[in-house]
């Protein structure tokens, strides 16, 4: 089925009129740069103003998933000095604010910069639950096409207990066009170095996965991770399989027909 979603737009009305600041993974800043422009023109289309750092770098996760605490620590310090004051952090990926979220503050023996780091966590908020949370559910409207399915990180499922915030997203721009397949939750495969280290694996995971989706008869999976995200697009292709995955930000900037206004302060 041909999807054109930037076609099917509807209006939104503002739903808020604070600051946020916006925290970019490395996935989106090197691969995927669209979905941090989505998670703006989002942000910016139900009237929030977008802050965005651009000394922020990565999170520390790759080397923290690795035991190299020290080394996620000199590379998450960094954000102490960027993330200073009491704004949302809205982070495009679960594993990423997962990792700024829950272990963090566990990089920092010193007492002031363990401080810091959790004043950090306690701000850090996916795109859907800070919609969520903004009173905002409301506000989207639009229409994206095709049969849709939600795929769930395992961090965002499993750190954070997040996933209901996206389903009903998603019911809101598909209605009954938005299916829950079966066996969900359920890993793609891609966990980070995981997919690297044990690629044999990790790619049976992700045949796993699809073939459920495909059941499914689903046209559209939408992620709220860009890791989950390129693994199942990478596996996919190779199996010749049509389903297109795409992330949250990037589904609702269509549905809400806002494509273009990324503009960021």
């Amino acid at each position: 089925m041909p999807l054109n979603p930037q076609q099917s737009g509807g209006a939104a009305k503002a739903c808020g009129t604070g600051s946020v600041r916006l925290f970019v993974p490395c996935l989106v800043d090197q691969v995927y740069p669209e979905i941090g422009i989505a998670t703006v023109q989002v942000l910016r289309h139900l009237g929030f103003r977008v802050v965005y750092d651009p000394r922020q770098i990565c999170c520390g996760q790759p080397a923290y998933n690795s035991g190299c605490t020290s080394a996620a620590a000199r590379v998450a310090l960094g954000l102490l000095d960027v993330f200073q004051d009491d704004l949302p952090i809205v982070c495009p990926s679960g594993s990423c604010a997962a990792m700024l979220r829950k272990f963090l503050p566990n990089l920092f023996p010193d007492a002031a910069e363990r401080d810091a780091a959790t004043r950090i966590a306690g701000h850090v908020v996916t795109l859907a639950e800070f919609l969520s949370r903004s009173g905002c559910m409301d506000a989207i409207s639009g229409t994206y096409p095709g049969r849709i399915g939600f795929h769930n990180s395992c961090h965002s499922c499993r750190e954070l207990g997040l996933g209901d915030e996206t389903a009903m997203l998603l019911r809101r721009v598909a209605g009954d066009r938005f299916v829950v397949p079966d066996a969900d939750p359920e890993c793609c495969g891609f966990g980070g170095l995981f997919s690297a280290r044990f690629s044999d694996i990790a790619e049976t995971m992700a045949t796993t996965r699809i073939a459920t989706f495909a059941t499914a008869n689903l046209d559209v999976v939408v992620s709220n991770d860009p890791g989950c995200i390129m693994h199942m697009r990478q596996v996919a292709a190779r199996a010749n399989a049509s389903i297109a995955f795409v992330h949250t930000a990037e589904c609702l900037a269509a549905a809400l027909g806002c494509c273009g206004e990324h503009q960021v302060e």
